[in-house]
């Protein structure tokens, strides 16, 4: 059995508490920026197993959303990245049919858990065969859905992201591209997203945005029985590159790659007392249209930022995301992997939280009692922030939270200025009590590599 790695106990200056945090529960607000603006991203997960997690963890816990792996009928094996070589539209992949996707949607939205949909709407497979619903395909002809006619002209790989055109016109690791500017390729996919608004999503990650003209998604977009839907594209930054992603803000929410990058090389090689105006003075895209994230399926495994395999760099670079005011947080939850195409164990279904190779990450301690802390200061803005001139950090958001974050090989203790109410609350990192007084001061002593996190809805350790 593989176990997550729980971080060094954190020795406070103060009485211990014993038991298990208490946390306000409550049902999903409004898309980003709602109340509750936290997706987890429960990668390759099956979604039976996604429906008892938003009823066990993510509704409990104060998750907004969660972001299932891509619905729609793929070609077959065992391998990831098949969820991403569609050859239908019909909800019918390795994760469950339409029964199950449409019973997952019910059972989060009765947790109070909103639902986005990874959507594969740039391209199609290559090769030929028969797709995991039944449907029969070969590279350019998808009987019912696409004929050669639907596919761009260019059919050669993309070779240049200097050239706009063979970005958005070429094909992506040699899958069929579809061609986006056609009006009946529009309609088809606003078919197919109007089938999952049907079901009750509530969103869409658009995968590999890029490679699609902004003009065209925003056409797609405004076909869909709720235009207003959230919608989350994946565009990739790149220095010198043709296409940029801050083109999409005008129909959604844009994953800003760089914030996961920089954060990468803060946590491993420079100093977290940098971070100080991290976001939009650091040159992002706006903080209101920003998706951010540690790592996700494809970063993780590509190097460019940290994973689960970076110990402690990961959980805290985690901590800081979900205590900063900007963007909205994805928490990346996967699994185990060496081979990098390896798909998800058990065909997708998890038994158990850290057990059979699943990271569970959303679920690790450290990580999902950040989201209550994130609730509860939601709109606002960092006050009392301290830094060491290196790797030790700490900042209030007004008077309702309240981390500091330890990053060096010795302990901290320090006494700690807050914006905070006097009185008892719950360290969410150690469940322990930390007394705040008058002045809104508290001492602790920070182990190596921990933080300590206080927010008003958690003023007790409860059991």
């Amino acid at each position: 059995m593989a176990r997550r790695p729980f971080s060094a106990a954190l020795a406070l200056a103060l009485t211990a508490g014993a038991g298990l945090l208490v946390g306000p529960t409550g049902t999903a607000q409004a898309a980003p920026p709602g109340d509750k603006d936290v997706t987890a991203v429960l990668f390759e997960w099956k979604f039976d197993s996604v429906a008892k997690e938003c009823t066990r963890t993510l509704g409990p816990a104060g998750y907004g959303f969660v972001q299932v792996s891509p619905p729609q009928e793929h070609i077959q094996g065992s391998q990831w990245w098949t969820s991403y070589q569609p050859v239908s539209y019909k909800i019918a992949g390795r994760l469950g049919d339409r029964t199950a996707f449409a019973n997952m949607v019910s059972a989060c939205h009765a947790a109070g858990v909103k639902v986005v949909a990874d959507s594969v709407i740039n391209h199609l497979a290559a090769g030929n065969g028969t797709g995991t619903g039944g449907s029969s395909y070969e590279k350019y002809n998808y009987p019912g859905t696409y004929s050669g006619a639907d596919l761009d002209d260019c059919r050669s790989q993309i070779t240049n992201y200097g050239d706009r055109g063979n970005v958005q016109n070429c094909e992506l690791v040699g899958l069929a591209d579809l061609d986006t500017g056609e009006d009946y390729v529009r309609g088809r996919i606003a078919t197919y997203l109007n089938d999952l608004l049907s079901l009750g999503v509530d969103g869409f990650r658009i995968d590999a945005a890029k490679h699609m003209p902004a003009a065209d998604l925003a056409d797609i977009k405004s076909r869909l029985s709720d235009p207003g839907v959230y919608w989350k594209h994946e565009a990739i930054h790149g220095a010198g590159e043709a296409v940029s992603p801050s083109e999409y803000l005008g129909s959604g929410d844009v994953q800003e790659f760089r914030y996961a990058r920089d954060l990468k090389r803060v946590f491993n090689n420079e100093n977290l007392a940098y971070l100080k105006n991290y976001g939009e003075g650091w040159g992002y895209m706006e903080s209101g249209k920003s998706a951010v994230f540690v790592d996700n399926h494809d970063t993780e495994r590509g190097g460019d930022t940290l994973s689960y395999k970076d110990g402690a760099n990961y959980t805290l670079a985690n901590v800081f995301m979900l205590a900063w005011p900007y963007g909205s947080p994805d928490v990346h939850s996967g699994y185990e992997w060496s081979d990098r195409d390896a798909g998800p164990p058990n065909g997708g279904t998890v038994n158990a939280c850290w057990s059979d190779g699943w990271k569970c990450q959303h679920n690790w301690p450290e990580i999902k009692n950040m989201v209550a802390f994130r609730n509860a200061a939601r709109g606002q803005s960092v006050t009392n922030w301290w830094d060491n001139g290196g790797d030790q950090i700490a900042f209030g958001r007004g008077a309702k939270a309240y981390v500091a974050i330890n990053h060096e090989g010795g302990s901290l203790t320090r006494t700690f200025q807050t914006g905070l109410p006097a009185g008892s609350y719950c360290d969410v990192q150690s469940n322990r009590v930390v007394t705040v007084d008058g002045a809104g001061r508290f001492t602790a002593t920070l182990g190596a590599n921990t933080a300590v996190a206080l927010h008003v809805n958690a003023r007790t350790c409860g059991g």
